[in-house]
């Protein structure tokens, strides 16, 4: 499954709680791959609720994720990160699990 690291899931939660009023409760990080089989994108996107077959994932700190099914099996050994650039914006990122705990 999906792993998220620490700041990945704070993202995800100030990503989210920004883009929601009181009345939108619930909402995530939808993962998506686009294309076919040899020109495969993995797209993100702040939703409001998971689609039909979407996976969701959350964390103890209220970060969702929801992932639709081929996303789902294509991150199931990896990891989701967030590394700040020079610029102070935030980009996601996606390792091999083992390659995370390495570095």
């Amino acid at each position: 499954m999906l792993a998220l690291t620490e700041p990945a899931a704070e993202a995800i939660s100030a990503l989210t709680q920004s883009q929601q009023d009181e009345q939108q409760q619930g909402g995530g990080l939808r993962l998506a791959l686009t294309g076919e089989s040899d020109d495969l994108q993995l797209t993100l996107a702040v939703s409001t609720e998971p689609e039909s077959g979407d996976q969701v994932m959350g964390t103890e700190d209220g970060a969702r994720v929801f992932m639709e099914s081929r996303a789902a099996e294509f991150l199931d050994d990896k990891v989701l990160d967030v590394q700040q650039d020079e610029q102070g914006q935030l980009n996601f990122a996606v390792y091999a699990q083992e390659q995370q705990s390495q570095g």
